[in-house]
């Protein structure tokens, strides 16, 4: 079970469950890998839909990385993603919202 009040998001990796998790350490990693002035223009980009597969590949491999995972982007390339790129780009929109933002009301009850 994830925990939506530090942030958490499960997603199954090659048939293991994995816990996501933006820390400040895999945020900064994040900005840098998009180069990206501030997370506030990736923030928008999920919110208006104009996000590409670069911006869900990288905050997966930040996600994974601030849980403990050790892989790269690469090793992430070529792993089985279960949902596909559809539950992918839901995972990194998920990462996003539970960084910034309190989990509402009974928010761990329905965390998966």
């Amino acid at each position: 079970m994830t925990n939506p009040w530090t942030g958490e998001v499960a997603l199954t990796l090659d048939g293991e469950r994995q816990v996501l998790k933006l820390t400040l350490g895999a945020l900064a990693e994040l900005e840098q890998t998009l180069a990206t002035p501030s997370l506030v223009e990736l923030v928008e980009r999920f919110e208006t839909g104009a996000f590409t597969t670069r911006d869900v590949l990288a905050l997966i491999v930040a996600g994974l990385r601030g849980g403990g995972w050790r892989g790269t982007a690469a090793d992430l390339m070529t792993a089985e993603i279960a949902g596909g790129p559809v539950e992918a780009a839901r995972v990194a929109g998920q990462l996003l919202v539970r960084a910034f933002s309190l989990p509402a009301d009974g928010a761990g009850a329905a965390a998966r």
